[in-house]
């Protein structure tokens, strides 16, 4: 990434940089779409009763006003339902979008959204207060079948199977399973438990266990009870009986070690050693009713989750219509950031053009356009010099900016023209039509690929 940052939390990307941070967007949006899913964008702004209506959230939002609004002391003592905010992710403005727009749309209504977020977090590794992310949904009309759990696993194990970031794991857990299960050993308060229980990797489980004991009163049993739960692990359907064996009873236990059972048992077909069942997972946020996910690149965990979600039942609802869903969401920016410090991947050249058309001397222009629009024409990203300088001179800038072909363009004493193009790499130089010459497909576009440190 750019070296120093004038603005901590708000990242920049050089050019080289960028083409990767585009390679890993169009490699989503093309597996999003293989999928079945189409593209939308919500509003950046939204209002401060809509991001905060599920009650509180762990996340600081940025208010917005206006720089020269003659009213701001008025402005300041706005009512919620009044008050604009930048919003902190794409799910609950893609509820709101849902609820408005649902006489429009088709259900069960598959999404995927890539847009810029806002949050006022501390910076510091993998954590931005700008940054990009890449949501997949799926929401139903009243009612959505479990199976879009399955998928949506499957899907983002894909999409991230497409990307040169190495080794990673889908963590997944169910909430049911855990609030059953707390239940069952006599904890009512289970969003207390799941808000310090996802506080595990954190502080560690002697620390969790004082929070359960402090704050929710538990007791040494019960705590220790939660954590055996949590610290169960396994890459296929081993993990029903290992749960099972802790001796405890409930329905909404039962229901949910049901549903995970399916996810995990159908993604050790598909992908195996990808998915995993790991009942720490818990996620911060109150609206999710039962799937939960998160996702970390082995070897780089403390950089936290690069893709994270679950299932949701009534964030989006009129009142009379409930539209439940199921989706994660993919931390861009924090994916990007990685594979360039850690040099996972790079682009084949710095620049999109494949080609530096040369001027031989400053009457040639036009004519060097002419070459450009032949070669632009046939897919040929190319740039034409702007000064007929020496030879060597456009030559090293091309090969400065990663160029790989420098094109020359000759008059001849018949007031024709020639053309040559010289790869710089090798130093050949031939003889071309500009109407008829091509690159190889290695040469013709930018390709992002892995390094040896991937």
């Amino acid at each position: 990434m750019a070296r120093k940052a004038s603005l901590s939390g708000f990242p920049e990307f050089l050019p080289e940089e960028r083409l990767v941070e585009n390679h890993v967007l169009d490699t989503l949006r093309t597996t999003f779409e293989l999928h079945g899913f189409s593209p939308i964008e919500t509003r950046s702004v939204e209002t401060v009763e809509q991001l905060l209506r599920k009650g509180e959230i762990d996340k600081e939002v940025y208010g917005i006003s206006r720089l020269l609004d003659e009213d701001a002391a008025h402005n300041s003592t706005k009512k919620d339902k009044e008050k604009l905010a930048l919003h902190f992710d794409l799910t609950v403005p893609f509820a709101r979008y849902v609820v408005e727009n649902a006489g429009y749309l088709n259900f069960p209504f598959m999404r995927y959204q890539m847009q810029k977020v806002w949050r006022g977090e501390r910076p510091q590794d993998g954590r931005f207060r700008e940054f990009t992310q890449a949501d997949v949904d799926v929401v139903g009309d009243g009612t959505l079948p479990f199976r879009y759990d399955v998928e949506l696993a499957l899907v983002v194990v894909d999409a991230l199977s497409q990307l040169n970031i190495g080794d990673f794991k889908l963590r997944v857990n169910n909430r049911k399973l855990s609030e059953g299960f707390y239940r069952g050993i006599g904890l009512d308060d289970t969003a207390g438990v799941l808000r310090s229980i996802d506080k595990l990797e954190k502080i560690g489980a002697e620390a969790v266990a004082q929070l359960l004991k402090d704050e929710l009163g538990a007791s040494d049993e019960q705590a220790q009870a939660a954590l055996s739960l949590a610290q169960i692990s396994a890459e296929d359907t081993s993990f029903v009986k290992q749960v099972r064996a802790l001796g405890v009873e409930h329905e909404l236990l039962e229901e949910g070690l049901a549903e995970l059972e399916q996810v995990v048992g159908e993604a050790t077909k598909r992908a195996p050693g990808r998915v995993i069942a790991d009942l720490s997972i818990a996620r911060g946020l109150d609206y999710y009713t039962g799937t939960v996910y998160e996702t970390v690149l082995v070897g780089h965990e403390k950089l936290g989750s690069i893709c994270s979600g679950g299932r949701y039942e009534s964030l989006a609802s009129n009142g009379k219509r409930t539209f439940p869903g199921v989706g994660l969401s993919i931390g861009v920016t924090r994916l990007v950031s990685r594979i360039i410090a850690e040099r996972m991947a790079e682009p084949t050249r710095k620049v999109p053009s494949a080609v530096l058309i040369a001027l031989t001397h400053e009457d040639m222009w036009s004519e060097a356009q002419d070459v450009a629009v032949a070669l632009r024409s046939r897919g040929i990203a190319c740039e034409v010099s702007a000064q007929a300088t020496k030879f060597g001179k456009q030559i090293k800038y091309a090969e400065k900016r990663g160029i790989p072909f420098v094109w020359f363009t000759y008059e001849t004493e018949d007031g024709g023209l020639t053309h040559e193009v010289k790869d710089i790499r090798s130093g050949e130089q031939l003889p071309v039509n500009p109407a008829q010459w091509m690159p190889s497909v290695e040469d013709l576009t930018v390709r992002v690929v892995a390094t040896e440190n991937s």
